[in-house]
């Protein structure tokens, strides 16, 4: 089986910040407001992957932010919440799946709570700091380097990685990345291939567990040799990622004959 596992923010969906053209669809309300998008020709496209190969979103969102999120195609069969922590099988949380994650992290599990002192005596912290489902700590702050650095200087970043993503702030465990995620759904989902797209740190991780990937040059991943598929363009662009998506398959299909 081949499988494309697919990060969504500016990988596949947009913000109402991102210029996508005018053909676009709203594919994400919030406090009444439409805040994510595709195009028309992503959604058609979108629809013939997903008749070809079994597509899974993978992304750091929680289970809240995900549901947000209406692509207009039909439930996923399978998708990844939480950097990888949570498996929705048709958009139901898989409990043997998120118990073996919450083992996995339990190590770090003092870094999560020293994270959080941390972040509570931080006078840049401007948004109430979250413990994501025990599995990893969010916030945001209105000087994320400075954060950054505090944190990294005072957790041990043997066991958690600290990330900034604008004005959010993240402290993960290291057992908690998408590539581990990658790695785990090839052992449910056994004799699969794996084709991976991304846009940014978090998912480099996932772009090195995969078979094929797709992501754009700015990244910058080292030793992925054969299997990248470089875009040239500033952002990973949704249409880009499925038709190469499509591309790969039928290499797949054609060398497998």
């Amino acid at each position: 089986m081949v499988i494309l596992c697919t990060d969504l923010d500016n990988t596949m969906i947009y913000s109402h910040k991102h210029d996508i053209g005018e053909e676009k669809l709203c594919v994400e309300i919030y406090n009444n407001r439409e805040i994510s998008f595709i195009t028309e020709n992503t959604r058609k496209l979108l629809n013939e992957v997903r008749r070809r190969m079994l597509v899974v979103p993978v992304t750091t969102r929680t289970m809240e932010q995900y549901n947000r999120i209406n692509l207009g195609v039909g439930e996923f069969e399978y998708a990844l919440t939480c950097n990888g922590g949570i498996l929705l099988r048709n958009g139901k949380s898989d409990e043997n799946w998120y118990s073996e994650s919450l083992n996995m992290v339990k190590d770090s599990s003092s870094e999560m709570k020293r994270a959080i002192e941390i972040l509570k005596r931080d006078e840049n912290v401007s948004f109430e700091i979250r413990f994501i489902s025990d599995l990893f700590v969010f916030t945001k702050s209105d000087m994320p380097y400075e954060t950054i650095k505090r944190l990294s200087a005072e957790l041990d970043v043997e066991k958690v990685d600290v990330f900034d993503n604008g004005s959010k702030v993240y402290v993960v465990p290291k057992e908690l990345n998408k590539g581990n995620a990658v790695k785990r759904l090839k052992r449910l989902i056994e004799h699969s291939v794996i084709i991976a797209a991304g846009d940014s740190n978090f998912d480099i991780s996932m772009l090195k567990a995969a078979d094929y990937v797709i992501y754009p040059k700015e990244l910058n991943i080292e030793n992925m040799g054969a299997k990248g598929t470089v875009c040239g363009a500033e952002e990973l662009l949704s249409e880009k990622t499925l038709r190469t998506a499509l591309e790969i398959y039928g290499n797949l299909k054609y060398n497998n004959r």
